[in-house]
Order: C-alpha cells, then structure tokens, then sequence
C-alpha cells in the first residue's frame, strides 16, 4: 500500500480534522498490528476524498434486552407443516397434499351467529357430537367457528423448531421470545468505511441481527482499560476515531450502549476510579491540608498588607497636623 500523498485535511468530526499524511501514518500502524488478520483496512481515493474501508469490532455493551424480528423480512412465512388449510375449510397432509375425505379428522363447526344446532354452510366435513374430553385447538374462519384436534409434534416440527434457533456469538435465543441479551463484551464486527457517521454504523449494525429497536436508543462509546469513557457525537466517523485510538483492544474498545444507562467519564476522573477506597480518602487529606496551607499562606499575606496600609493612612493623617 502507498501510505504517502500530498497534504490535505480529512475531516474527523464536527469542527475537527486531520492531515492526510498523520491519519495513513496511523493506518499504517493499524495495518501492521493487524498483519495476515482480515482487521487490516484499506484505502482508497475518490475524487479527491481519502475513503479507508473495512471491518470494525463492536463489543456490546447491553444491560437491556434487545428485541429481534421473528422473520427474516425475505422469508416467506408458511404454516406448519401439520397446519390444516385455511382455505374453505379442507384440510392439508404434513406435505402439504390434500387428504381424502375420509381421512379427514372430526371436527366441530358451530355457527357463531346462528343456533347451535344450525350447520354451517362451506365446511367439507362436520359432525354434531364431540368427546368432551379430547383436546382441541380453537380456530376461526368467516364467520364459523371450527375446533380440531390436538397432536403432539411430529419429528419434522421438532426439527423445524431447532431451525428456528437462531445465535449472536454463538448465544442462542428461541425466536418464539423475539428477546435477547448478548453477552458484556462479546465482540462482532460490521464492514464500514471512513465517510460513514455513528448514526449510519449504528443502523448498519442493527439491520445486521434483524434487531427492531430504534437505533436511537443506543450509542457507540470508546471505553478504554483506565475506565474513561468518550461518546462518539452523531457527526464523528467511528473508523477515523478506531484507527487515531491506536488497533490493541487491550487499551480501548468501540461498545454498543444504551444513551440512558451510560455517562461520559473523563480522563481525569478516570484517574482515580479504580483506587480503593483508603487511598482515595488519603488524597483528599492530603488536598485538605495543602488548601489548610495556601489559606494560611493567604490570611498571612493579606494580614502584612493591611498593617502596611494602616501605617500609611496613620501617616497620612498626621502629616497635616505636624505642618
């Protein structure tokens, strides 16, 4: 790869910008931290514009659980293969072949506006007595009321189900529950280039796991090792901010996180999260009495210079009564 080139500006956020020349300074290094690794990004220009693309690890950071379509939105939804038909009533094999009248199982029809005795018009097949004992599964047609009975799942169904199975890092969720909460800090990755914003990543990732919340609801954080915490803004570019952050995860990571569960930490305060307790209360003492000090050291001041001015008022006012 050719890292040089002429000198220009690469915007990397609101009001904030970079040389060309530093910001391939620092893809270089990330190429060569991430050598052989399918991490390694490149880069390209396009009418004049730096463009550098590839993949870009996200760690999730959730205390909630997401919500996860329960179709694929190019998946054709078909009944269960033990399904009856929801046409006029007949009735469909486990392979969707039609079955013969008198295989037909017995139902009962009742009619939901007319007397009970009344039968129904359109049904293939109805009987007017039914155990009251035997299990059944309500469902409605029209106007007609139809119960059939229950079955156990059959090997095909059990297989179906565990298709239906569906994994984020290798964490399974059922997706009868449409809910799941990955793994703190399991990593997945989205392909990305240099010109696209948080808001376009955070989608980008979203539509990725079919998730359905609002990409609104989350942020995309750098948490480094000493617990600082920067919030990329709408308008920064997470791979520009990944590659000047440095390639070793070990010193920081991107984290997907809720807005409302997370606050910003600052370097400074950063300093000081991870000591205990009896070492904090040390510091504080130790800034109490270096305030003790310099109020001290004030008070003395200010003391000498009001003597001082009382001395030249006292002369002041004697000096005319001399004359």
């Amino acid at each position: 790869m050719d890292y040089g080139g002429c000198e220009y500006l690469v915007p990397c956020g609101k009001d904030k910008y970079i040389s060309k020349n530093e910001l391939l300074l620092h893809l270089k290094t990330y190429n060569i931290y991430y050598e052989g690794q399918n991490l390694q990004l490149r880069h390209r220009e396009e009418e004049g514009e730096l463009i550098v693309e590839g993949l870009l690890n996200i760690s999730w950071g959730l205390r909630r659980p997401i919500r996860l379509q329960m179709q694929d939105d190019n998946q054709r939804i078909r009944p269960p293969p033990s399904s009856s038909s929801w046409h006029s009533g007949c009735n469909l094999g486990a392979h969707g072949s039609v079955l013969k009248p008198s295989t037909l199982p017995d139902i009962q029809v009742t009619d939901a506006e007319a007397t009970p005795n009344a039968e129904a018009p359109g049904s293939c097949a109805a009987t007017k007595s039914q155990p009251e004992e035997t299990p059944q599964l309500m469902r409605t047609r029209s106007d007609v009321g139809v119960r059939r009975r229950g079955s156990a799942r059959t090997p095909s169904e059990q297989r179906r189900i565990r298709r239906h199975r569906f994994s984020i890092n290798g964490h399974f969720y059922n997706h009868k529950t449409s809910v799941f909460t990955p793994a703190y800090g399991s990593v997945t990755n989205v392909r990305i280039n240099s010109t696209m914003t948080t808001p376009q990543v955070l989608k980008l990732l979203l539509n990725k796991f079919k998730i359905e919340n609002s990409a609104e609801e989350f942020a995309l954080y750098i948490v480094h090792t000493s617990g600082e915490k920067q919030k990329l803004r709408a308008s920064d570019y997470p791979l520009i901010a990944r590659i000047l952050q440095g390639p070793c995860e070990q010193v920081s990571k991107v984290f997907l996180m809720e807005k409302d569960q997370v606050e910003e930490v600052t370097y400074d305060v950063a300093q000081y999260i991870k000591f205990e307790m009896p070492v904090l209360r040390s510091f504080i003492q130790k800034l109490e009495e270096e305030e003790d000090r310099e109020v001290k050291k004030l008070m003395r001041k200010y003391s000498i210079l009001r003597l001082m001015i009382e001395q030249r008022l006292e002369e002041i006012s004697e000096g005319p009564t001399a004359m």
